[in-house]
Parts: structure tokens; C-alpha cells; sequence
């Protein structure tokens, strides 16, 4: 299958590795069938591209590379759309924001990915989690090792 993206331009995918979001995402409910890309100079970051739309693209992240304690809880009238029968099925991302300064990670509402189905869900999670999780910037300080 053959896509035209205005991000990273026409690229071939296989129809089998196509998500289904039967309810689209917030603010794009007409996107129901995306493609997971690998960001091709980051291998932190993903992209959710729409397979309809050439300029929607949703930049995504594990977020336990960034957060690691990073515990989720969703109720299962959110998952049950998803038939996900065993945790081992579900990928978890979050999607990537940026402010006027930062980078941020939405942890409230992570998108769930039931692999084996090829189903996913943009759900809100229980719990106070940040909508806007902001990422450190910069380098880390350096330290006197000798």
C-alpha cells in the first residue's frame, strides 16, 4: 500500500501493519487508519501517520523511556473496545506536544494499541496524571570524575 505523507513523503506500507482507530482521535475523528513510522534520526520517536490524510502526523513516544515509573490505569469500559485479553497485546504511547520552550508528553490520555488486533484508542487514564508532562531540555550537568 501506497501513501503520500507531506512529512516524510510517498512511502509503501504494508495494508497488514495499517491501525484502525474505529472512533479516529480527539479532533481527528474522520483519521481512522494510521501507520506507526519509526522517526528515521531519533529512534525515541514514532510517528502516528494518518493514512487518509497526507498532513496529519502525530509525533509519539514510549513513555517509560521518559517516565520511567510511569504507571497507568484505565478503566476497562475504555479498553473493552480495544478485546484486549492479555496486558502482552497492548502498546502504550503518548503523544508529543511542544510549548513555546519545551517538550511535553501527554500522560493523562495515552493512546493504546492492541497489537495483535491492529486496533488502537485514544483513552483518558484514572489517577492525576499531567496533560502536558514537560521533558528536561539540555544537557545533562557534568561530573568531576577524577
Amino acid at each position: 500500500m501506497r501513501i503520500n505523507t507531506s512529512r516524510f513523503g510517498r512511502i509503501d506500507i504494508d495494508a497488514g501493519d495499517v491501525l484502525r482507530f474505529p472512533s479516529g482521535l480527539p479532533g481527528l475523528e474522520d483519521c481512522r487508519e494510521w501507520a506507526l513510522l519509526a522517526d528515521s534520526s531519533n529512534d525515541a520517536l514514532g510517528w502516528l501517520q494518518s493514512t487518509t490524510r497526507p498532513d496529519v502526523a502525530v509525533a509519539v513516544v514510549s513513555p517509560r523511556r521518559f517516565v520511567p515509573d510511569y504507571q497507568v490505569r484505565i478503566p476497562r469500559s475504555e479498553l473493552s473496545p480495544l478485546e484486549i485479553t492479555d496486558i502482552r497485546q497492548a502498546q502504550v504511547v503518548v503523544v508529543v506536544g511542544k510549548t513555546d520552550t519545551t517538550l511535553t508528553l501527554n500522560l493523562k490520555a495515552p493512546i493504546v494499541i492492541n497489537l495483535e488486533a491492529r486496533t488502537g484508542r485514544q483513552v483518558v487514564a484514572s489517577g492525576d496524571l499531567p496533560l502536558q508532562y514537560e521533558l528536561p531540555c539540555g544537557r545533562p550537568p557534568l561530573r568531576k570524575s577524577a
